[in-house]
């Protein structure tokens, strides 16, 4: 029987020296922005681990395994695609130009902590559906399989078709409302949010217990309310005077057909 406590811990040990090593880094390169490299990396690294570490024989322990590494992998390549060569993201240097000396101390455990603790949290359904995976594949891994597949269209698509924008505007206040974004305002979002109830869905489908859940939920909080959604609409509705319009006949997170205007 797989001992879930030293799947857990050495889950945890695993992510806190990924932090403190990508935290490392970026003190020698002054750029706290790579940690949005590791996020991704990070979950890979947890499937794997836990792979190793247990000996469960359910197709649940290769189907998670696949899953969070074709996930994890394509949202780090993008971020590394997108954040390598740039400035630090400006969250980031706001944060230093206030702390100063102390930042490096206070993005240890703000930036970097943080985000251990969340994404060991988030990741509780991988750990445990490798580790207790003990069903016979059955209707509800088809399901949590659908739902990341949906998922993972709405993220990569969305961000492709960002950064297609991004690249071919020639106006920096223009409002992209094409595609998947002309139905819901954060595909990529959507779809982040997706993915994670998808891996919640395969993992109990294979045994693991109910209380993960936890995974999925702390993910989407943070998506819609916190850190994702939340945040950006801030800075967008202050950068962009044509955002508010948008706003108006698009849905903010859940895609459905624009408002017609009366």
């Amino acid at each position: 029987m797989t001992d879930l406590g030293h799947v857990l811990l050495t889950n945890a040990g695993v992510v806190t020296g990924l932090m403190v090593f990508v935290w490392t880094v970026s003190l020698l390169v002054r750029d706290v922005s790579i940690v949005d490299i590791a996020w991704g990396s990070g979950f890979v690294l947890i499937g794997w681990t836990t792979f190793f570490v247990t000996s469960s024989a359910g197709p649940t322990r290769w189907e998670l395994l696949v899953l969070v590494t074709i996930w994890g992998l394509r949202l780090a390549g993008y971020l590394a695609w997108r954040n390598i060569g740039q400035p630090e993201d400006k969250r980031y240097a706001r944060m230093r130009q206030r702390w100063g000396p102390s930042f490096p101390l206070i993005s240890l455990l703000t930036v970097f902590g943080l985000q251990a603790v969340i994404m060991w949290t988030v990741s509780l359904p991988i750990q445990l559906g490798i580790a207790q995976s003990f069903e016979s594949f059955n209707g509800l891994h088809a399901i949590g399989l659908a739902a990341w597949t949906v998922g993972m269209f709405f993220e990569s698509v969305g961000d492709w078709q960002l950064a297609r924008f991004k690249h071919h505007s020639n106006e920096e206040n223009a409002v992209l409302d094409r595609g998947l974004w002309r139905y819901t305002r954060h595909p990529n979002y959507f779809g982040d949010f997706c993915v994670w109830w998808g891996h919640f869905i395969v993992a109990i489908a294979g045994g693991a217990n109910w209380w993960t859940i936890i995974g999925p939920v702390v993910m989407s909080v943070l998506l819609m309310y916190v850190s994702g959604v939340t945040l950006l609409e801030r800075d967008l509705k202050t950068r962009k005077p044509e955002y508010q319009a948008y706003v108006e006949r698009t849905n903010t997170f859940f895609p459905w057909f624009p408002k017609q205007n009366l």
